[in-house]
C-alpha cells in the first residue's frame, strides 16, 4: 500500500526504510536496508535522486545500489565508519555516487529539495541503553532528517529517544520510530505526536525483529485520541 499525502507519496519497506516521491518526480529514500533484515528484498528500482543514511546500523551499500540512480546524491552521517560494521566492507566514499557527509545540525538545498539534519541519540540516563547503561545510540553517532519536497516537510527523527527540541518542530509529516528498545517506544512517540501536532503521522521502525515488536494498532488509537491524523503502512514487499 502506498500512502498519499498532499503532493507526496510514501512507501515503507520495513525497519526505517522509507521512500518519498513528490508530484514533480523527486524521489528520496531514507535509510534503505539493510539486507540482513530482509528489507528491500526483491526490490530494485534505481530511481532515487537523494539517499539519506542516518547512522551505522542503517548503512548498507547493496541496498543503496538497489535504490539510487547513477546521478544520485547520497547523504550519510559523518560518524558512519564501515570498519565498525561487520557486515560491510565498502566505505561511503567508495560508492559510485556523489556522497556528502552530514552532521547533526546542518541545512542544505539540493536542487528542488530542502534538507536539514537533527541530533538523534539515546539519553545515558534514559531507558534505551544496554545492560551496562551504555546508550544504544550515543550522542553524535547519528542524525534525523527533515526533507521538504513539493511543499511537504517530512521528518524522520532517526534512531533516537524523544528529545526536548522535537516538540518545538513544525513539520507536516512525522515518521517516528515506535518499536522501543533502541528508540522511543509507541507511547513516547504518541506523546510526541500530540505535542508536535503534524498533519499526518506514519510510524516506522517496528516489528522487523523481535526486539522492536509493538502494538501498532494501539499506537494509532493513542495518536488519534489526541486529535492527530495517523495512518499505518504495510511494509512494501
Amino acid at each position: 500500500m502506498t500512502v498519499r499525502f498532499g503532493a507526496v507519496t510514501i512507501d515503507w519497506f520495513g525497519l526505517a526504510s522509507v521512500r518519498l516521491e513528490g508530484q514533480t518526480g523527486a524521489v528520496i529514500y531514507v535509510d534503505p536496508g539493510p539486507e540482513a533484515y530482509g528489507v528491500l528484498d526483491d526490490y530494485t528500482a534505481r530511481d532515487g535522486d537523494l539517499i539519506l543514511v542516518s547512522h551505522d546500523h542503517h548503512y548498507d551499500p547493496e541496498s543503496i545500489r538497489r535504490v539510487a540512480h547513477e546521478d544520485a546524491i547520497v547523504a550519510v552521517h559523518e560518524s558512519i565508519d564501515a570498519r565498525r560494521i561487520d557486515r560491510v566492507d565498502e566505505r561511503p566514499e567508495e560508492l559510485p555516487y556523489a556522497v556528502e557527509r552530514v552532521g547533526d545540525d546542518e541545512s542544505f538545498v539540493l536542487g528542488p529539495l530542502d534538507l536539514f539534519t537533527t541530533p538523534a541519540y539515546n539519553e545515558p540516563a534514559g531507558p534505551h541503553t544496554d545492560a551496562d547503561g551504555t546508550p544504544h545510540h550515543p550522542e553524535g553517532a547519528g542524525c534525523g532528517f527533515v526533507v521538504t519536497v513539493d511543499g511537504v516537510s517530512a521528518f524522520w527523527p532517526g534512531d533516537t529517544d524523544v528529545l526536548p527540541f522535537h516538540e518545538e518542530m513544525d513539520v507536516d509529516l512525522l515518521v517516528p520510530p515506535i518499536g522501543g528498545t533502541f528508540t522511543m517506544n509507541r507511547r513516547e512517540a504518541a506523546e510526541l505526536a500530540g505535542a508536535m501536532r503534524p498533519d499526518l503521522v506514519l510510524p516506522v521502525h517496528y516489528d522487523t525483529f523481535d526486539e522492536i515488536a509493538t502494538d501498532e494498532e494501539a499506537f494509532v488509537v493513542d495518536v488519534a485520541s489526541r486529535g492527530v491524523p495517523v495512518v499505518l503502512e504495510d511494509p512494501r514487499p
